[in-house]
């Protein structure tokens, strides 16, 4: 009982903290920008990076506008598999860990925006030509990332035990002609 107690404390206050901070970045923007205008603190930066007040009925990048509560009920359910199977991944896994309670952060935070605003969820991070996204989107894409990295060096550390321990060419001894 005490390691599920720990487990969910880990997972929801990673959790927590991510939506947490997605739901305040996405107020701040909504109270202070229209729709569409641009703030940008240093207009050598503006090309680079700014903040723009948009929104997105889809998912990440744009893709599938005005399917919204498709993907809410998709989040849902991911929500609750990764609440259900946290526990139960070892502590030694970190990287699948890691990559749950970001995904599970991103998820519940996009979430509420298509529970609480309408089916639209908050877009404001505009960085040169790439589509808009906010924290939860980043979250989301970073949890994937540490995901596929922690399953290639898993993967490569399996690998490594497999080997005999034969497989490297004998050491030469070396003789002093002396």
């Amino acid at each position: 009982m005490k390691k599920y107690i720990r487990d969910y404390l880990i997972l929801f206050l990673s959790a927590g903290f991510i939506i947490a901070l997605d739901q305040l970045t996405k107020s701040l923007v909504r109270q202070n920008l229209a729709i569409g205008d641009v703030w940008s603190p240093w207009p050598w930066l503006t090309p680079y990076a700014r903040i723009v007040h948009w929104y997105n009925t889809g998912v990440a990048l744009g893709f599938f506008q005005g399917k919204g509560d498709i993907f809410a009920i998709l989040a849902f359910i991911v929500a609750i598999v990764i609440i259900f199977y946290f526990p139960r991944v070892p502590v030694q896994d970190w990287s699948l860990r890691l990559a749950m309670c970001l995904q599970l952060g991103g998820a519940v935070g996009n979430l509420i925006d298509r529970i609480f605003q309408n089916g639209i969820v908050t877009d404001f991070i505009s960085v040169g030509n790439f589509p808009v996204f906010n924290i939860a989107d980043s979250c989301i894409t970073i949890g994937v990332i540490v995901l596929l990295l922690g399953v290639y060096l898993q993967e490569r550390k399996d690998k490594q035990k497999q080997l005999p321990a034969d497989t490297h060419p004998p050491a030469t001894e070396e003789h002093d002609p002396a």
